[in-house]
């Protein structure tokens, strides 16, 4: 039996019918419930660890451009739930952050476009962890736009929506990030987070995460 195609309406949570194992959440009621732990844990000692860098990034981001320190915007979570996601501000503050950056896009700031190619602007993300919108290791969430487009076009985008979004993944670790030129681009992103949902484990999420620095590091992708 294959996955049931459903129509992503912004706001509105998704229902989901197919053959995948799980209806809420990744795994059985006792996996959720270890991610979810492990997800709090970790988030919360890289919150306590990384204070000073998040207090340095944001004094930075004030002193070269004003404006405000952090971006939200909302994207689609869980079940198709809108969320509204933290980020560093890249973007001069005048910019309202539509659409895909480019390369050398003349949006974003100098400092801006280091915190992109380190992925430093995601860090705030951990608030969201915390909050239960999003988990560690998932599929990286989108605009409510974008879900709707790409939903529409690919058969099993919905099944991204089956697991929290994540700061890191299987696609970001496989080259996948960083803008979308167009739906076959997007279409490799989804079989990567579909293989994730798959193929779940904490070793799978373990494996993600140690893999995501050095992979940083090493990606130009990311702009």
């Amino acid at each position: 039996m294959g996955l049931v195609p459903a129509r992503v309406h912004v706001g509105v949570p998704v229902e989901l019918v197919g053959d995948r194992p799980w209806s809420t959440d990744v795994g059985a009621a006792g996996e959720s419930l270890a991610k979810r732990a492990f997800d709090l844990t970790v988030a919360a000692l890289l919150l306590f660890v990384l204070t000073p860098t998040l207090l340095l990034i944001a004094a930075a981001i004030y002193i070269e451009s004003g404006g405000p320190v952090f971006f939200r915007q909302e994207r689609g979570g869980l079940r198709g739930r809108v969320f509204s996601i933290w980020k560093f501000r890249t973007m001069l503050p005048t910019e309202s952050f539509g659409g895909w950056t480019q390369r050398d896009d003349k949006r974003v700031t100098a400092l801006g476009a280091f915190l992109r190619r380190t992925s430093l602007d995601e860090l705030p993300q951990l608030f969201n962890v915390i909050a239960g919108d999003m988990s560690l290791v998932g599929p990286r969430p989108h605009a409510s736009a974008m879900d709707a487009e790409f939903g529409a076009a690919i058969g099993e985008y919905q099944a991204r929506m089956r697991v929290r979004p994540g700061i890191t993944g299987l696609a970001q670790i496989s080259d996948l990030r960083g803008s979308v030129d167009g739906v076959e681009a997007m279409r490799q992103r989804v079989r990567a987070d579909v293989e994730y949902i798959d193929r779940w484990s904490m070793g799978l999420d373990l494996k993600i995460l140690a893999k995501t620095v050095p992979h940083l590091l090493g990606s130009s992708n990311a702009y």
